[in-house]
């Protein structure tokens, strides 16, 4: 399944808002260099699907705020 993410790095605070079922907004303190940014919207969309390390991924979007993940559920 895909989700659509639009992601706000370098915020004062974290907070994930789940729109509907394939759609999140994310705001996140990390800032948008190295693959920072990237790998904690990654962590906290695991999170919020309550999933395990590897069954999100990151497919497209690397350098845009609005990012497609694959997630594979059991």
């Amino acid at each position: 399944m895909y989700i659509k993410v639009k992601v706000t790095p370098g915020s004062k605070r974290e907070r994930v808002t789940k729109e509907s079922d394939t759609l999140f907004r994310m705001e996140v303190k990390e800032p948008a260099e190295r693959n920072l940014a990237n790998e904690r919207v990654k962590e906290l969309l695991r999170e919020a699907l309550g999933l395990t390390v590897g069954r999100v991924r990151l497919v497209a979007g690397h350098r845009s705020q609005s990012k497609v993940f694959d997630v594979l559920k059991d």
